[in-house]
């Protein structure tokens, strides 16, 4: 990169008013990337920049519907669980020293045998090498014919391969950089690495031979580099935002949501003429977990355990904690957004019938004084608060353990904790991945199951459903499934999760999606 355009680039972070800004987009992220490498790619801190520099298969637009990538096409054979994908010939790796001459070449089939390869190698340790768990074998037929055979039926594998762990990667680059590969990304996506200074800026470029195109034949991407800092504080992101010199900011942290939007969710009037207030439902339930194998009898007992889900009031709580920003858990624990959401009742608000539950527990238990505690991290300490005060009123005297999150993460895995805070992010969109957490074969460490909940019934659907391919079909199942988990209550929903997205009157094309990913290669700015 020539002087003038890393003067450009650094003149555009630094907000410096050049005519060339309107080229740059902008973001902070207030938590640490710890690597480019797509295998890593965990968290949406990892996700959001490796989206700007890798492409896999296939990809999932705004309506999560799986659309075609590298693979412009495939065939699904349902009596061999095998797929076949055809591949694109005009794809091509970043420009890098590792090709020679800094050159590139053409991303063909056997490119990624190797990045499944990689992606399942022990020595590796990916954290996404579940993502192939049921794959029996994978190869290349020739340079544009990739074949991928199940071991049994998973419906939502197609959705699986749109993960950023399944990015295509040149083997060249891995074998020059080994383990600074981290910090030296080399993928086919619509910008490519220029420059990181780790907690402080990280620059991706333009890729000029970037392979898709608009619905009018124009080259993406539009803009010409993406430009990220590192402010640790939410409080400090917020006024950079405010001060227009970053482009948009994602969530609704409690140092700021006041300020910018009103308790019923609505732009602040200071703000309506500067930001575009955007929000979509996010495949994303909170809750409270409760630990089946507890000793304690508040816990072991499913009519305390409904108590607690019937003694609160969801849609007040998301009103004045969260400005109307979610969609109270008054259904199943799928999400609004998937098959399955809102076909079943849930728990609403009944304090009587709270009281009348926890009567019951007493005279079953003989404890006339029920108490639990919850494990939550700072974060989230108003809604147990608030939680707290609901059903002392009815009885239930609650402590709250406010930890770290490091702490919170490795108690709720390890069982320490009867009633722990989560959250669950889809990884894919099917409902198949939230009833994941119920079934038993994925007791932690082995799976999501924190809570260990079993139920033979649950696990036989679970199972049966793996074998239907209709989504109609899946959707029954998946609704008495969900049935199960809110009559036997081994969670409490507390609300469905809006992403939200507060974006610069002159950004276009940003777009907004369920599983709240960066996308930005169809992004405009105007001066």
């Amino acid at each position: 990169m020539g002087v003038a355009l890393v003067l450009f680039l650094a003149s555009c972070t630094n907000n410096n008013d050049g005519s060339n800004d309107h080229l740059v987009f902008r973001y902070n992220e207030h938590s640490n990337i710890a690597s480019l490498d797509p295998a890593f790619a965990r968290n949406p801190q990892t996700i959001w920049p490796t989206n700007q520099l890798y492409n896999g298969l296939v990809q999932l637009d705004d309506s999560l519907n799986v659309q075609p990538d590298i693979a412009k096409s495939w065939v699904i054979n349902d009596t061999t669980l095998t797929y076949t994908f055809t591949l694109r010939d005009d794809v091509f790796f970043h420009r890098n020293g590792v090709f020679g001459n800094d050159s590139t070449r053409a991303v063909t089939a056997t490119d990624f045998t190797y990045s499944f390869k990689r992606l399942i190698d022990p020595k590796v340790a990916s954290p996404g090498s579940w993502v192939l768990q049921n794959v029996e074998r994978f190869y290349a037929e020739n340079d544009t014919t990739f074949v991928v055979q199940l071991k049994q039926p998973f419906p939502a594998f197609l959705g699986l391969l749109s993960m950023r762990y399944c990015s295509v990667v040149p083997k060249e680059a891995i074998d020059f950089y080994g383990s600074k590969f981290r910090r030296n990304p080399v993928g086919t996506g619509p910008f490519q690495f220029k420059l990181w200074e780790e907690n402080v800026k990280l620059v991706f470029r333009k890729n000029p031979h970037y392979f898709e195109v608009d619905a009018q034949g124009k080259k993406l991407p539009y803009l010409e580099a993406v430009a990220i800092t590192f402010l640790p504080d939410k409080q400090s992101e917020f006024l950079q935002f405010a001060q227009g010199k970053i482009d948009f900011m994602s969530g609704l942290d409690n140092s700021y949501k006041d300020e910018i939007i009103t308790t019923t969710g609505e732009l602040q009037p200071k703000y309506e003429a500067t930001v575009n207030l955007n929000t979509t439902p996010y495949l994303n339930t909170e809750y409270l977990g409760f630990f089946m194998p507890t000793n304690t009898s508040e816990v072991q007992s499913k009519l305390l355990r409904q108590a607690v889900n019937y003694g609160f009031d969801r849609v007040k709580m998301v009103k004045y904690l969260r400005n109307g920003m979610g969609i109270p858990a008054i259904h199943g624990f799928i999400p609004k957004g998937l098959p399955g959401y809102n076909a079943i009742e849930g728990y609403s608000y009944q304090p009587e019938k709270a009281r009348q539950l926890i009567e019951a527990y007493k005279t079953e238990s003989g404890n006339t004084n029920p108490q639990i505690t919850i494990g939550t991290n700072s974060q989230y300490l108003d809604v147990c608060e608030y939680i707290q005060r609901e059903l002392e009123k009815i009885g239930i005297a609650v402590t709250i353990d406010v930890m770290p999150p490091s702490t919170l993460r490795q108690k709720k895995s390890s069982g320490e904790l009867d009633i722990f805070r989560a959250s669950w992010i889809a990884d894919y969109p099917d409902a198949e991945n939230y009833l994941s957490l119920f079934y038993s074969e994925n007791f932690t460490p082995n799976g999501p199951n924190y809570t260990h909940y079993k139920n033979e019934l649950f696990d036989s659907l679970y199972i049966t459903a793996q074998n239907i391919s209709s989504i109609d079909d899946r959707k029954l199942l998946y609704t008495k499934m969900d049935s199960l988990i809110i009559q036997d209550a081994p969670v409490v929903p507390l609300y469905y999760d809006m992403a939200v997205r507060f974006v610069q009157k002159n950004v276009s094309g940003l777009g907004i999606n369920p599983q709240n990913f960066l996308f930005l290669k169809r992004v405009k700015k105007t001066n």
